[in-house]
C-alpha cells in the first residue's frame, strides 16, 4: 500500500463513495483484540484511485485470495482495490497488532505485507482454509475462529497503548496540553511516550494527535454538516478553517471542502 502526499485535489475517492462498506462486531472472545469485522465492496463501475484515510489502526485483510496485514498509514493510502472486488477485514484494537504480529508497527508503516511473511506456515494454513469457503460471511467467521486458536488470543491486550490512543482522541482540541496529560496519566517521559507510540502505532504522539483530530472532524461532518466548515474545524480542535485546509491537504491530498463533500 503506497502513501502519497502529492495527489491532485479531487483525484481520489473516499471508500464510502466508491462502493459499500459494512462493519460488525467481532466474535465475543476476540473483542478485546479487534474493533470490528468489515466488508468493503468496490462498485463494479468505479474508476480512479481510492483514498484510505489514516486512522491509527492496523487491519488483517482477505483480498483477491490473499491473506494480508495492512499497517498504519501516516497519510492517505491509495491501494489498487479493483472495481467490483470485495475486501474482508478485521481491525485490531489500538496497540494490539504489535503483540499478535510480534513486530513494532514502524516496520509496517505505510505497507501491506503477506501474512505468510510474518506467520509462515500458520498463515498459509489460514489462507488455504479461507480460500475453501463459499461465501464472504463464512470466510470472515472462519478467520475469526482460526485466530481464537492462536496464543495471542489468550493474552490481555496492552493497556498502555489503548490508554494512549483513548487519551489522545479525547484531547484532540489541545495538542501540547493533551500530550502532557497523557504523559502524566501513564507516568512516562517524553522519550518513553514517543517510543511506545512508535511501537504501537508506527509514529509519534504528535502524528497520532493529527490523525485522530482528522477522524474527529470526519465524525462531525457526518453528523453536523450544516454547521459549515469553519464551525466544524473549531469543534474538531483546529485553530481555524485555514488550519483545517492545510491538515486535510497534508494528510489526504485534497481540499477540506472536497473532503467534507465526499463524507457528507
Amino acid at each position: 500500500m503506497k502513501a502519497s502526499e502529492d495527489r491532485k485535489e479531487g483525484a481520489a475517492t473516499l471508500p464510502g463513495r466508491a462502493g459499500s462498506y459494512e462493519e460488525a462486531l467481532p466474535i465475543a472472545h476476540l473483542r478485546p483484540h479487534f474493533l470490528c469485522a468489515w466488508v468493503n465492496e468496490v462498485a463494479a463501475d468505479h474508476k480512479g484511485p481510492i483514498a484510505i484515510v489514516p486512522d491509527g489502526c492496523v487491519d488483517l485483510l482477505w483480498r483477491k485470495d490473499r491473506f494480508l496485514v495492512v499497517g498504519p498509514d501516516a497519510v492517505a493510502a491509495y491501494p489498487d482495490l479493483g472495481a467490483g472486488n470485495r475486501i474482508l477485514g478485521l481491525r485490531f484494537t489500538p496497540g494490539s497488532a504489535c503483540r499478535w504480529l510480534n513486530l513494532p508497527m514502524t516496520e509496517l508503516l505505510g505497507r501491506e505485507v503477506e501474512m505468510a511473511d510474518i506467520w509462515g506456515r500458520k498463515a498459509r494454513f489460514i489462507a488455504e482454509r479461507l480460500a475453501s469457503m463459499a461465501t464472504d460471511k463464512e470466510r470472515l467467521l472462519l478467520l475469526q475462529r482460526l485466530l481464537l486458536d492462536l496464543p495471542a488470543a489468550r493474552d490481555a491486550p496492552p493497556r498502555d497503548a489503548a490508554l494512549i490512543f483513548g487519551l489522545t482522541g479525547a484531547n484532540v482540541a489541545e495538542q501540547q496540553g493533551g500530550i502532557a496529560q497523557i504523559r502524566a496519566a501513564l507516568g512516562l517521559s517524553e522519550r518513553s511516550l514517543r517510543r511506545r507510540c512508535h511501537d504501537a502505532f508506527g509514529y509519534g504522539p504528535k502524528r497520532l494527535h493529527r490523525i485522530l483530530r482528522l477522524q474527529a472532524f470526519m465524525g462531525l461532518v457526518r453528523r453536523h454538516e450544516a454547521l459549515g466548515l469553519g464551525n466544524l474545524a473549531l469543534a474538531a480542535g483546529y485553530a481555524d478553517q485555514a488550519h483545517l485546509n492545510r491538515e486535510v491537504r497534508a494528510l489526504c491530498g485534497m481540499t477540506a471542502g472536497e473532503f467534507a463533500r465526499q463524507l457528507a
